[in-house]
């Protein structure tokens, strides 16, 4: 979205600098020489450091190459032009996934010729918002599946398990009873799978204050009591995250499974005793959760030092009965979207060797 000609503090009937904190996008007013005087919200986000820290600075050193942005300022202070527009790539925070992010450029001039406003907007941002809207529908598809699915299937299963328990009765011989106690025994593995399938949408959601950290701390508790050798499951939380409306069990259960996959897939590293999950919570601002866009959300990334998702299976993790361990069901991953998703929430998963990165995105009040 390009900025309008913005009058800026200092003029009659401007808005304040404040008023860029509820965009989406990164804004900062620089000067001609690209010193910051002002960023937003979103940009504090974007590059990891708070705004107290980056006035001053030049918003050409957050480029990994600011000669096009230094280009741009120039000619917008010379009024050569009023906006100029480019492709760049922003420096991330030491430690962030990835470490650099193409953004499109957009600098525009305002009243005043010594200060600029440059707008940043993810590339990939507009395609993030396709891919979360096409997964939104994929699950609503999947869910009326489920349901229509499940109910052709328990019928007819029904008639099954009792003409085998009737037969059963009738049957003098061992041998063959044990060939009804087969149909009877799969007959109730089915429903149960069924019956799993349909968990989500069948009890109602228990509303309560539910403090993230408390549902990490459970979820680490089990974990370890499973997995008691080679495992450590280190915190990293953001304690000034408040608490939020929501259902506390559906919670762990999401966590849990997400969790427990990532300690089933450090099978080899539990054995050479460096297996590693790592919980950590952060506070995101200006966010948008398929169309909607909201003020604060919390983040919570489960991260794995594991082997990595299967290239073969990465694009369907979420769908039901796909799984990339042999005796898995499947259902885990899709329990915990489904469950999220009844939060308003998303969630995103970013997988290489030696890396897997779960994140949960619930919006705050």
């Amino acid at each position: 979205m390009a900025l309008p000609f913005v009058r800026l503090p200092g003029t009659t009937g401007q808005p304040p600098y404040d008023a860029f904190d509820m965009l989406a996008t990164m804004v900062a007013v620089v000067r001609p020489d690209g010193q910051c005087l002002f960023v937003n919200a979103a940009f504090e986000t974007l590059v990891g450091l708070s705004r107290k820290a980056v006035i001053g600075s030049s918003v050409l050193d957050f480029l990994v190459d600011g000669q096009p942005l230094r280009d741009a300022l120039t000619a917008v202070a010379r009024n050569d032009y009023a906006t100029g527009r480019f492709d760049a790539v922003v420096r991330r925070p030491p430690g962030s996934h990835p470490d650099q992010l193409p953004v499109h450029v957009i600098v525009n001039q305002t009243e005043h010729g010594d200060r600029i406003v440059v707008e940043m907007i993810e590339i990939e941002q507009q395609t993030r918002l396709d891919r979360e809207e096409r997964t939104l529908g994929q699950v609503e598809a999947t869910k009326e599946l489920i349901r229509n699915l499940a109910h052709e299937i328990k019928n007819p299963l029904g008639g099954i398990r009792g003409s085998a328990q009737l037969l059963q009765m009738e049957l003098g011989s061992k041998e063959l009873t044990e060939y009804t106690q087969v149909i009877v025994q799969e007959a109730d593995r089915l429903q149960a799978l069924v019956d799993r399938l349909l968990a989500p949408h069948r009890k109602a959601q228990v509303v309560g204050d539910v403090n993230i950290h408390e549902v990490c701390e459970r979820v680490r508790a089990l974990v370890l009591a499973e997995f008691p050798q080679g495992l450590a499951v280190e915190r990293d939380y953001d304690i000034s995250l408040p608490e939020f409306r929501g259902d506390r069990e559906q919670l762990i259960q999401a966590v849990l499974n997400i969790t427990l996959n990532a300690a089933q897939a450090l099978e080899p590293r539990r054995a050479a005793g460096d297996a590693v999950i790592w919980l950590r919570t952060r506070a995101a601002r200006q966010v948008t959760i398929g169309k909607t866009r909201w003020r604060l959300a919390l983040e919570l990334h489960i991260e794995d030092n594991g082997p990595g998702i299967p290239a073969s299976i990465r694009d369907r993790i979420f769908y039901p009965l796909v799984s990339g361990r042999d005796g898995g069901s499947g259902l885990g991953l899709t329990l915990a979207q489904t469950f999220v998703q009844q939060h308003q929430g998303t969630i995103e998963c970013d997988s290489q060797p030696g890396r897997t990165v779960f994140k949960i995105t619930i919006p705050l009040p």
